[in-house]
């Protein structure tokens, strides 16, 4: 009787002690961070040319996640532009960056090396193709360009990939038809400005500050790219199904437009990475970048178009796994 009694006093007190490890075990799982989980060390993002949108998402960008992520370190680096950051993080010299979904199938298309490890994280918001010239210019159309100096993008950027597709859409070879001068909107403006340069390309976000800025200072006028003619961009190949038909707002660049809409192309950003980066790194970041859409949206203005409903939506690119469990656990 005795040793019974032992034996159910042992039971209870083994019992108890059990409880009291599975409550102490979720107040520290309640309590304490992530731990060993959390993400940690040092990535780079790859960015684009200075005074481009790219870049001031990026800095913007860099600043929350290091509040989000406090033991990650983000290195930021310039670069030429969409196809120069896809290949950049394809080799694994960057682990993020952002890239336009036509100069992604581009990359895919052309089986260059890593296109089978890219994965997206979202869509961003969209570029929009902006075509200046002088105010007083006779250039009217694409194919008035003929002859011109014509500021195309850097050889790396999504900029050149478009300009080359629109002047072969409207029936001019983008090396013989025009003097192409091979730079970004960092200097373009100053280029028209100094008659250097008779008109230029830029394919960015709206407003682009740079383009906003020349137009405080130096009569611009943005020249229309109508339907049809992108049309005949999309008959030229696959990749270009990622364009669409848009409209710039009169009161863009009220100095520029008189008033008037000016019909465009755009194209959706994708943030980019790889297949081997740490799904819990990108999953904080992913949700960093949608939760902070407003506060860099104050001074990045397209930032204010990422959407959650949306983001999900990054073709060509797969979701990476990450990403994917961050909109899972967002899901309504």
């Amino acid at each position: 009787m005795f040793m019974s009694r032992l034996r159910i006093g042992r039971r209870r007190v083994l019992a108890a002690c059990a409880a009291v490890l599975a409550v102490f075990g979720v107040l520290l799982w309640w309590l304490l961070p992530l731990g060993e989980s959390e993400p940690r060390g040092s990535v780079t993002f790859s960015t684009g040319v200075r005074d481009g949108v790219y870049q001031r998402y990026g800095d913007l960008l860099k600043d929350v996640l290091a509040e989000d992520l406090p033991k990650v370190d983000i290195e930021l680096r310039t670069s030429e532009g969409s196809q120069e950051n896809l290949a950049r993080v394809a080799s694994g010299e960057a682990d993020f960056t952002i890239a336009t979904a036509d100069a992604v199938a581009k990359y895919q298309r052309d089986g260059k090396e890593g296109a089978d490890r890219l994965r997206g994280c979202a869509r961003l918001y969209d570029d929009y193709v902006q075509l200046v010239v002088p105010a007083g210019s006779p250039v009217r159309g694409v194919a008035d360009l003929r002859g011109k100096r014509v500021g195309v993008g850097q050889n790396g950027s999504g900029v050149r990939l478009i300009a080359d597709r629109l002047l072969e859409a409207a029936g001019l070879d983008p090396k013989k038809d025009v003097k192409p001068v091979p730079n970004g909107i960092d200097t373009v403006p100053q280029l028209l400005e100094g008659d250097h340069i008779d008109a230029f390309f830029w394919s960015g976000g709206l407003p682009t500050l740079a383009v906003q800025a020349l137009s405080e200072r130096f009569s611009i006028r943005l020249v229309p790219l109508e339907r049809d003619l992108i049309e005949k961009v999309h008959a030229t190949g696959v990749p270009t199904s990622h364009y669409r038909s848009a409209v710039m707002p009169p009161d863009l660049y009220p100095l520029a437009q008189s008033g008037l809409p000016v019909n465009s192309m755009a194209v959706a950003n994708l943030l980019v990475t790889t297949e081997r980066i740490n799904p819990d790194l990108v999953e904080g970041l992913t949700r960093t970048v949608i939760k902070s859409r407003d506060d860099i949206g104050n001074t990045v203005h397209p930032a204010q178009l990422v959407d959650l409903r949306t983001a999900i939506y990054t073709a060509p690119l797969s979701l990476h796994d990450g990403a994917r469990r961050y909109y899972r656990s967002v899901k309504p």
